[in-house]
């Protein structure tokens, strides 16, 4: 019994230390995203450069390596290497979020912001505290983000308003769902959490960090299309 109650009040504070530091990164993530696009999404003389195809292009393939190479190679970093390069891809990808502030107006970014922000609050809370199990979403979430992604590109070339908006619908509802299932698979992951490993919880801490932003900046893209108004 004595075994029982150690074992459960230590899987109750790695969960809480990682879980904290998850929430704590992920935060960091997007405030330095927010302020990165609204700096450059406001300055005239930075976004001339957008101009020139090539450098949203860069932008791109940039943030593509740097989340594949922490989620690839994330164990084979020092800690200190993973949070720097979370931070980077965050300031890339403000960035490529600036251009926003030149399609949609102020009220509507915000709107949008505040509606994901709610929303992700909402699924975050499930993902805590719902007993059912949702490992089975995995594959359909998996499927649909491959699909949604398969849509995007397609659409890049047929530019039709109306698959745009469905496409749109269909990842509110994908990234909205990701969220709870995100939660639940970093919580199972935390109770398990080495706190005696300072390293080991930071590096899986970024880890679930990145996750659970390209979520919540995914939910905001995709809403934002949804509820944006235009600046034409």
């Amino acid at each position: 019994m004595q075994y029982q109650t150690t074992s459960r009040t230590y899987a109750t504070d790695a969960l809480s230390v990682y879980m904290s530091k998850v929430y704590l990164w992920m935060s960091a993530g997007l405030a330095l995203t927010a302020v990165t696009a609204w700096f450059v999404g406001t300055s005239e003389a930075v976004l001339s450069l957008f101009v020139n195809p090539v450098v949203p292009i860069v932008l791109f393939v940039g943030e593509i390596g740097l989340v594949i190479a922490l989620s690839a190679a994330i164990h084979k970093m020092s800690a200190q290497t993973a949070t720097m390069l979370f931070l980077l891809f965050s300031l890339l990808n403000g960035l490529t979020l600036s251009v926003i502030f030149i399609a949609y107006t102020s009220a509507s970014i915000a709107t949008a912001f505040f509606s994901t922000a709610g929303m992700f609050l909402a699924m975050t809370i499930y993902g805590t505290v719902t007993k059912r199990d949702l490992t089975s979403l995995g594959s359909f979430l998996f499927m649909g983000l491959i699909g949604l992604i398969i849509a995007s590109i397609v659409n890049l070339f047929l530019a039709n308003p109306m698959m745009e908006l469905i496409i749109s619908c269909i990842g509110v509802l994908i990234f909205t769902l990701f969220t709870a299932y995100d939660t639940q698979k970093l919580r199972a992951f935390g109770m398990n959490a080495p706190i005696d490993d300072q390293e080991a919880v930071q590096r899986g801490a970024i880890l679930g960090a990145l996750t659970l932003y390209l979520d919540f900046i995914n939910l905001f893209v995709h809403l934002l299309h949804l509820l944006g108004a235009s600046r034409d």
